[in-house]
């Protein structure tokens, strides 16, 4: 199974974070370090889901990511999520909304959107 999951993920000890627990679940895990960069990856080898930092992306990336991958699942993270950017994000096209720092939430609201997709 050829499993795949792209992070953009600011912070590189929250990213290391994530890809040790998403490395059980998914055979290769792309950390990104741009919106670039990551929708680059996305077009050429599309994963199974994106995990998206919202604190350094905008919503405009979302919505155009949500736009151009109508099925692709996007979970949306922050280092310090409140309830006015969780509805923002989520009616810009999250899948799901978690804290950053929380990788074992990150990883279960991947695999939740996973199962719903």
């Amino acid at each position: 199974m050829g499993s795949s999951v792209v992070v953009l993920e600011t912070d590189p000890k929250v990213a290391k974070s994530l890809a040790g627990q998403l490395s059980s679940h998914f055979n290769s895990v792309l950390l990104t370090n741009s919106g670039e960069e990551l929708r680059e990856s996305v077009a050429k080898h599309p994963p199974e889901v994106v995990i998206l930092d919202v604190e350094y992306s905008l919503l405009s990336d979302l919505r155009n990511l949500r736009q151009d991958f109508p099925k692709l699942p996007i979970v949306c993270t922050h280092r310090v999520p409140d309830e006015e950017l969780w509805v923002a994000a989520m009616d810009a096209g999250a899948s799901d909304f978690c804290p950053a720092d929380d990788a074992q939430n990150v990883v279960a609201a991947v695999l939740r959107s996973m199962a719903v997709a």
